[in-house]
């Protein structure tokens, strides 16, 4: 089955060239903008027609459609929504009297208006101006979707103007096939290290592209689209491709039909602040153990010098400029020192090991704490998790995310007994009943591991059926809620990091047979 991946490079434009990318990304601003304003100028048209908000839930008389059941027919104001609308808006627009237009003056003194649209249209590719309308749809979708409450996450605001800026931006290209040749070419011609893009030419790369054009060339990658993105003083490329899935000697075997009860194939991976990542099997062995690099931190001294001299220099002077340039390249060697050691570490969890669980952390409401929220948002737990989810789904792993109530660090790994007095400054986890002592981290990581193998079913039977192991809450029907486990619940007797069904108030004589 194919998967979407991306490959960016780094460019290395000539001075001519980066003016022409410059143009693009602002071409693609422009659009943005511009599309954004006909949007605009519909609604309150609309909203001057009918008196009331004009939204595609509640606004009769918009719509993209005549026959659509919010579609007024007696309101002939016509307000674009989907990116197919706007594409179609703006097009009109640009080649009406309102983009551009010149006075031409006979000898004989009269005048006459000729429309001559966006007369610099030509110099930019016609689809950055189609994907920037397509963003703007993307973007008034979202809106209304939160506003009607169908979308997760955080709310989302309506979409605003773009601000004209010297760094940031990007345009996007989509690639298309004439007679077998596709628009967007990599490694063209002589020079391996570049990337050929329509209206814009061959652009020099500065890493390799043996990897993404031996793929290309065996057939098991197809171009998309590409990015081109502005950051400080640099430019960059990301080639989004349609790959086959990975060779089946770098993907995951999956396991037996019967799998033993005994064997310790979970791995619990716990992420922290001052170590980032502690791994370790439920037979309590640690497998991985990686420091928290802190880029921010060590980084922070020089950033806020250059955010200082930024302050210190006039509004809109080139020094500013400069000093801004400066601020954004250090921005960037913070994330990307972040981003490199996550992949390092995301790759080393999912080509070892096929079976990952992770806890279940309410990042959001955690950063709400002034005092750790830098500490946390340096850390990126989030990345980290996206990153593990769709890496291991590559390879045909499996990534489990535990309850986020499991108390994984407060939970003894031998006895299962709950330390509930257990801080933040406790590093090493003590059992005040059997006197267990282990690192705070690879306990949580042990329990994590644990807590998978009785909550997880084993692949089959025998009969074609997944078989709920015992402990499984979520075996024998949805869960009520009728009683909160502060441990893990374990088939037997207490131990190994859980508690049997007498201890959560459960006789097993009257518990009915299945």
């Amino acid at each position: 089955m194919p998967r979407h991946t991306s490959f960016r490079f780094r460019l290395d434009p000539s001075v001519e060239q980066g003016r022409v990318l410059s143009r693009h990304v602002g071409a693609a601003r422009f659009a943005f903008n511009q599309a954004l304003r006909l949007h605009k100028d519909a609604r309150a048209a609309a909203e001057r027609g009918q008196g009331r908000d004009c939204t595609p839930e509640a606004a009769p008389g918009v719509g993209s459609h005549d026959d659509h059941p919010w579609r007024d027919v007696s309101n002939p104001v016509h307000v674009p929504w989907t990116g197919f609308d706007l594409i179609n808006e703006f097009n009109k627009w640009k080649r009406s009297e309102a983009a551009g237009r010149q006075f031409l003056v006979d000898p004989t003194g009269m005048t006459q208006v000729h429309v001559t649209g966006l007369v610099w249209q030509g110099r930019v590719l016609a689809q950055v101006f189609e994907e920037a309308c397509v963003d703007l749809g993307r973007g008034l979708k979202a809106f209304t979707d939160s506003l009607a409450g169908s979308r997760k996450g955080p709310k989302v605001g309506f979409p605003r103007f773009k601000k004209k800026r010297l760094t940031g931006g990007s345009f996007r290209i989509r690639n298309k096939t004439n007679k077998g040749r596709s628009s967007i070419r990599v490694g063209d011609g002589e020079r391996v290290r570049s990337v050929t893009l329509p209206k814009i030419g061959m652009l020099r790369v500065r890493e390799c592209t043996r990897r993404l054009r031996r793929m290309i060339a065996k057939d098991r990658a197809r171009i998309l689209h590409v990015t081109v993105s502005r950051g400080a003083n640099r430019w960059w490329i990301s080639i989004t491709v349609e790959a086959a899935d990975l060779h089946p000697a770098r993907r995951h075997t999956p396991p037996p039909a019967e799998s033993p009860r005994g064997e310790n194939r979970w791995v619990g991976v716990d992420r922290g602040l001052r170590t980032l990542v502690v791994a370790g099997s439920s037979d309590g062995v640690e497998v991985l153990r990686l420091n928290n690099p802190r880029a921010l931190r060590r980084g922070l001294p020089r950033l806020r010098r250059l955010s200082k001299a930024v302050s210190r220099k006039k509004k809109g002077s080139k020094n500013r400029g400069k000093a801004v340039v400066r601020l954004g390249r250090q921005h960037a060697r913070i994330r990307d020192r972040r981003r490199h050691v996550l992949h390092q570490v995301s790759n080393q969890l999912v080509k070892n090991h096929a079976w990952l669980v992770l806890e279940g952390l309410n990042i959001t409401g955690m950063t709400s704490n002034r005092k750790l929220s830098r500490a946390i948002s340096d850390a990126a737990w989030g990345e980290l998790a996206r990153q593990i989810t769709y890496k291991q789904a590559w390879r045909g792993g499996q990534v489990v995310v535990t309850d986020r109530w499991f108390p994984s660090s407060k939970t003894c790994f031998t006895c299962g007994t709950l330390r509930k007095d257990l801080t933040l400054k406790d590093r090493t986890f003590e059992c005040r009943e059997c006197g267990h002592v282990m690192d705070r981290d690879l306990n949580a990581a042990v329990n994590l591991a644990a807590w998978a193998e009785n909550h997880t079913p084993p692949v089959d039977d025998g009969a074609g059926r997944g078989v709920a192991r015992v402990g499984d809450r979520q075996a024998d029907g949805p869960v009520n809620n009728a009683h909160r486990q502060n441990t893990p619940t374990h088939p037997g007797p207490s131990g190994r990091g859980g508690k049997g069904l007498d201890d959560v108030g459960t006789n097993p004589q009257t518990v009915p047979a299945a």
